[in-house]
């Protein structure tokens, strides 16, 4: 470790801070360790105090919960109010002042990625997908029902299915004055207008302020027609001369829709960053998304592929003037909350700093090249850095978190308010108390959102000693969780998130299954949720259909008249009744939690692989993360330490999954086979202790057992 102000820094973490982090900004390496120490200083007690009052509230909570079960609501309620866990909703809703906020974020609902930044391609793939292929979405997955096996090359039967639909969707969303895009043999587009020939003669647009632009058509007959509708574009490509314009009607090769508005890289749930080397690697994909000098190069299919982010794109706006759109995602970064430390660095007596800390201040000086326009490419145009910041606990941390911010653009030069936070609404004691979390950050929040499953495993660990809960699949149809769903966007519009600020819903986690999607993902925009969390480009483009279908803003006019969505809801305690279950219901129940515990974790320590798509129990590919994780570990332990499960009957059925993951992850190059050994596998071990530590865990995170089994295994290996 290498000794920087005070602080040992780890040498990868401490190369990359000074060699690249700091090549072109105003600030020299002994100063960055000195704010950074400074920092710790100031803000890790105070983090410190945080924590304490989690574990306390905790612990008085379970003893209510010992001496009074479930309890009445209304004997509960008085009871967090009594505690100071439920704070007073204020008299007046709080009101949003931010200002410098993107279009991205402010007026144009659209999907969300989330990627992990330690995979530099992924994230380049994620920033390159604010514009995605309709057809390829369409043709490569089950959007479209598919006739039967396709075809080597290109299958002429897939790509009549993909042009027919295609020209549906065109007839429904860019409707003409007269007849079907089906029967369109031409577009034209130039100042004048768009003009489309048919078999039928020429027409135009049902309404002609959806034409936004072209690129005019080239002597080889390749242009472009630029549509909107609810804030998003969609570009119609010509080119007769590739295979699918030669097939298609007007000589069409492509619909390609603004899909991925806004992408989060995250240093947080979806990554295993255990030491200064997996931080320097995390940090550099942000950097290098900012300064747009990130390059990945990869095989695929026997060649090699160079990846960078994707120029701006450039039409001819309608009245002659040139029109410039983003051609990138607008980028936001995750950091980590403020339980994590970090042993990338450390202080003098070899305290590890606060990861959130570091997380904010390496966030920073990157948004500087971004801000300051040191690179070939702007992030965001309003001149803001967007910081994610999940797991908080009420409007004490997120004060904590605004005062942070603060300190780092003191120490930074910054403008006040560069540094803008998003709050997840994650967490019991954020959900209870949201109106005070936003009132702690009007100047600086951009972003509010739903998630369940980390919500949920909050949930169980908050009423943990009450009595067994739910099954997993249970916990959709409470009361408490649509009223979590509903109230978090009522809060939001209450205080002027429309037009201002995005208001979130969460992931949806079956990659492949994007039919599904089409059909229930829907929900959330109707739900007046601005953005929402898609699992990989083609389902952001895909999800880009249902906000071009619903006009957001309008939806949210609407639900911002039925009021706020009564609080006591939340308070309903997710149990069930372990005797109205078979004994085939609560072994399918184990079966299924332990096999998804442990296809996670066997990645994550193993593998170091902190977010990818596992298979369940039944074989169908999930998108998982540690929410996925807590929920899982949670309820086990939960039914566990209610006597609903016995610790031999969970030891068995996790080395009988074992070999259940071990069999589904055969063939892929570098995992650690558990079943063989499992003592010997740090994998195991580890989804062992979370299910047998889950009561004790705080609040049941999982990053703190799943960081030291993968030191271990790092350090074997």
């Amino acid at each position: 470790m290498a000794d920087s102000s005070g602080l040992q820094v780890d040498p990868y973490l401490k190369s990359f801070v000074e060699d690249e982090l700091l090549s072109d900004v105003d600030l020299s390496a002994a100063d960055f360790w000195a704010v950074l120490a400074r920092l710790q200083e100031r803000f890790a007690p105070t983090i410190t105090e945080a924590l304490v009052q989690r574990d306390e509230f905790q612990a008085r909570i379970d003893e209510w919960h010992r001496a009074h079960g479930a309890g009445s609501r209304a004997g509960y309620e008085q009871f967090l109010t009594d505690l100071g866990y439920l704070q007073p909703v204020p008299s007046a809703p709080p009101v949003v002042t931010v200002d410098r906020v993107d279009p991205e974020i402010a007026e144009v609902p659209g999907p969300q990625l989330v990627v992990p930044a330690t995979v530099p391609r992924y994230a380049l793939n994620a920033a390159n997908a604010r514009w995605g292929s309709l057809f390829d979405a369409y043709y490569g997955t089950d959007a479209l029902p598919q006739d039967g096996e396709l075809g080597p090359g290109y299958d002429e039967r897939r790509g009549a299915q993909v042009i027919t639909a295609a020209d549906e969707l065109l007839d429904e969303l860019f409707g003409l004055a007269t007849g079907s895009h089906a029967d369109v043999t031409a577009y034209r587009a130039g100042t004048d207008g768009l003009v489309v020939d048919t078999h039928n003669g020429t027409v135009g647009l049902a309404d002609p302020a959806q034409f936004a632009g072209f690129r005019a058509v080239d002597g080889d007959g390749r242009g472009a027609v630029l549509l909107t509708r609810n804030g998003l574009h969609l570009e119609i490509t010509i080119d007769p001369t590739t295979r699918v314009g030669r097939q298609h009607h007007a000589g069409v090769a492509d619909m390609v829709l603004e899909s991925a508005v806004t992408t989060i890289v995250d240093l947080e749930d979806s990554v295993a960053t255990v030491d200064g080397e997996d931080k320097a690697d995390a940090y550099r994909t942000w950097l290098g998304l900012l300064t747009g000098n990130l390059v990945a190069e990869f095989d695929k299919g026997g060649r090699t592929v160079t990846r960078r982010v994707n120029p701006d794109r450039t039409y001819t706006a309608p009245d002659g003037s040139e029109l410039t759109l983003p051609g990138r995602s607008l980028m936001v970064v995750r950091n980590c909350g403020h339980h994590m430390t970090t042993n990338a660095v450390r202080t003098a007596d070899g305290t590890e700093v606060a990861e959130g800390v570091l997380d904010a201040l390496v966030s920073a000086v990157a948004g500087i090249y971004d801000v300051a326009h040191k690179g070939p490419h702007t992030n965001s145009r309003a001149g803001s850095v967007y910081i994610v910041k999940p797991k908080q606990h009420g409007p004490a941390e997120v004060a904590l978190t605004v005062e942070l911010f603060a300190a780092i653009e003191e120490a930074l030069g910054l403008v006040p308010n560069t540094l803008k936070i998003g709050i997840m609404d994650e967490e019991k004691r954020t959900t209870v108390n949201l109106e005070a979390c936003i009132a702690q950050a009007t100047d600086r929040v951009i972003f509010v959102n739903t998630g369940f499953l980390d919500r949920t495993g909050d949930e169980i660990h908050t009423c943990f000693a009450a009595g067994p809960v739910l099954r997993k699949g249970d916990m959709r149809s409470t009361t408490w969780l649509q009223t979590y769903e509903d109230r978090n966007v009522d809060v939001a519009l209450a205080a002027g998130f429309s037009h201002t600020a995005q208001i979130g819903k969460g992931m949806w986690a079956k990659p492949a299954a994007m039919a599904e999607m089409i059909e229930q993902k829907i929900g959330h925009p109707k739900a007046g949720a601005n953005c929402a969390w898609v699992p990989s480009p083609t389902a952001a483009t895909l999800h880009a259909l249902h906000y071009l279908r619903v006009d957001v803003h309008g939806v949210q006019s609407e639900i911002a008249s039925r009021g706020v969505a009564d609080r006591r809801d939340l308070l309903e305690l997710p149990l069930g009744d372990p005797s109205s279950l078979s004994v085939e219901e609560i072994t399918h129940e184990l079966e299924t939690n332990a096999q998804s515990i442990l296809g996670y974790v066997v990645r994550w320590v193993g593998m170091g692989i902190g977010c990818s798509t596992v298979p369940d129990l039944a074989g169908v590919g999930l998108m998982e993360d540690r929410a996925t994780l807590r929920i899982s570990a949670q309820l086990v332990a939960n039914w566990l330490a209610h006597g609903v499960l016995d610790e031999q009957t969970v030891r068995d059925t996790f080395a009988r999954m074992a070999s259940v993951v071990d069999d589904q992850n055969a063939g892929e190059t570098g995992y650690p086979p558990m079943a063989k050994d499992l003592d010997g596998s740090e994998s195991f071990q580890a989804a062992l202790e979370l299910v047998f530590s889950g009561a004790d865990e705080p609040n049941g995170y999982t990053e703190r057992t799943l960081t030291r089994w993968r030191q271990r295994a790092k350090a074997r290996t």
